[in-house]
């Protein structure tokens, strides 16, 4: 019974790490996408303040 218990641990905390893995990807694509909106966003206003 321990030898079970140890790999259900040992699964859940492979389970832990990927998860932790898979938020740490999407905090750095969302920073990626919106530091590219913004820097979409300031060629944007600087065209529009060139207009006036």
């Amino acid at each position: 019974m321990l030898l079970y218990e140890d790999l259900a641990r040992a699964r859940m905390r492979e389970v832990r790490e990927a998860v932790g893995d898979q938020r740490l990807a999407r905090r750095l694509q969302a920073t990626r996408r919106w530091r590219w909106l913004a820097g979409w966003a300031a060629r944007r206003a600087a065209r529009a303040a060139a207009l006036l």
